[in-house]
């Protein structure tokens, strides 16, 4: 199966900061702004190498995470197992400080989200997940060289799936899932939130194996 193309999917790459479509992530939004004006407060844009071979999925910008910064997991828990992976590993290069001007770069390598605006409780509703797929497709079919998608939880690994052209349940689900999609291959993670690592249920091995086999299948 192709990914799809950018004229199917019908949508930049990524939403506009103001993006109207979703009425209670927008009133949020608004919520945000007025307890903390200074704060980005917006559809949160991807971030990465345009020519990336590797694209990692989360569910959506948290609220003093990528909400604040306007930079993927920057600023909150999550980011520091990520982006310390993804050095690791040669996805990135620098130093996460947790701010977008800390001057860390990603190689090779995107980061977006499922959903590209903060919800309530990080829980975006259903039809907000159906409103923002289109950025998703888009954002897929705009990476020309990309091979393989991590996806950071079972969320985002659904709505790639939907992103695909393919049903939600396609596929199996939980961590280390491995799935192919035509020229692409789907790798599934537990999220890196601070809910599953301090429970045990992700630990930074688990982690770092993922991308170890997203390095492995790049070099193939």
């Amino acid at each position: 199966m192709p990914r799809p193309e950018p004229a199917e999917a019908g949508y930049p790459p990524d939403a506009p900061p103001d993006c109207p479509l979703c009425p209670r992530l927008v009133a949020y939004r608004a919520a945000n702004r007025t307890a903390h004006p200074e704060w980005f407060n917006g559809a949160a844009p991807s971030f990465g190498d345009p020519d990336a071979r590797l694209l990692v999925v989360g569910l959506a910008p948290g609220r003093t995470g990528a909400n604040r910064t306007g930079r993927p997991f920057t600023g909150d828990f999550a980011g520091v197992l990520l982006y310390g992976t993804l050095i690791k590993l040669g996805f990135a290069q620098g130093r996460y400080e947790a701010r977008p001007d800390d001057g860390l770069t990603l190689v090779d390598c995107m980061i977006t989200n499922a959903v590209r605006c903060a919800p309530p409780g990080n829980k975006p509703e259903t039809p907000e997940q159906a409103n923002c797929r289109p950025y998703l497709a888009s954002r897929i079919a705009a990476l020309p060289r990309l091979q393989v998608v991590v996806t950071l939880g079972d969320v985002a690994r659904r709505n790639v799936l939907r992103a695909l052209g393919l049903t939600a349940g396609a596929g199996a689900s939980g961590h280390g899932a491995e799935m192919r999609v035509g020229p692409l291959t789907l790798l599934n993670s537990y999220h890196c939130s601070r809910l599953n690592t301090n429970t045990g249920r992700l630990t930074a091995p688990m982690f770092e194996a993922v991308f170890q086999r997203a390095r492995a299948l790049l070099a193939g």
